[in-house]
């Protein structure tokens, strides 16, 4: 019985990494643009924001985020960060170079662009405080707290093997695509970043009105 709860909780983290959103548009930029490390780097900073939010979850402070006010502030919050990222990214398409680009951003700050894309969206906050929380309260029920601690391993497992494979798959297909392909999928990526910044900053004036 625990092994197949562990399985579905492995499962559950590849479900959360597996839906196309700025995370993982980051990725992909950063992939075909850098390659590999930059890639799981990108991935690395958004699994540090979901360890961040499941201790926010221990400390009961979904609570304090389910207020209108916070709410809007959020998504706003989250609406100017993926705007900046995705015109930056689509101002960057335009001189966009294989060799130009393989270097040009360091590890570190591909680390923090994941996890300021990943904290600063609110569909992930109200996932980790609100889902992942009613999740693990009704799993409490039955499971110890070392099951407990246990099943939240899977899920990052399940997130880190999403991680890697995204950032081996465009990492690898780059030298199979030509420098004009690169650019129009590193403006696509660009573009779906504004197109979520768009959504957020609708979602956030929606609140606050």
């Amino acid at each position: 019985m625990v092994v197949s709860v562990m399985v579905s909780f492995l499962i559950l983290g590849l479900s959360l990494g597996a839906p196309i959103g700025p995370v993982n548009a980051a990725r992909i930029e950063k992939g075909i643009q850098n390659g590999f490390a930059h890639s799981w780097m990108v991935g690395f900073g958004s699994l540090m924001a979901d360890g961040i939010f499941m201790s926010c979850v221990y400390l009961g402070l979904h609570h304090f985020i389910e207020t209108p006010f916070i709410q809007s502030f959020l998504w706003l919050f989250g609406a100017f960060v993926l705007l900046y990222s995705g015109i930056e990214g689509m101002m960057r398409s335009n001189r966009f170079s294989i060799i130009e680009n393989r270097n040009k951003d360091s590890l570190i700050h591909c680390f923090f662009n994941g996890l300021l894309l990943s904290i600063s969206n609110p569909m992930s906050m109200m996932f980790w405080l609100g889902i992942y929380g009613s999740i693990m309260v009704k799993t409490a029920e039955t499971a110890t707290n070392q099951q407990l601690l246990i099943y939240t391993l899977m899920i990052f497992i399940g997130l880190t093997i999403w991680d890697l494979f995204v950032a081996s798959m465009t990492s690898g297909g780059r030298r199979f695509l030509t420098p004009a392909t690169l650019k129009l999928i590193a403006l696509l990526s660009g573009l779906s970043l504004v197109a979520f910044g768009v959504y957020f900053a609708i979602h956030g004036i929606q609140l606050f009105l």
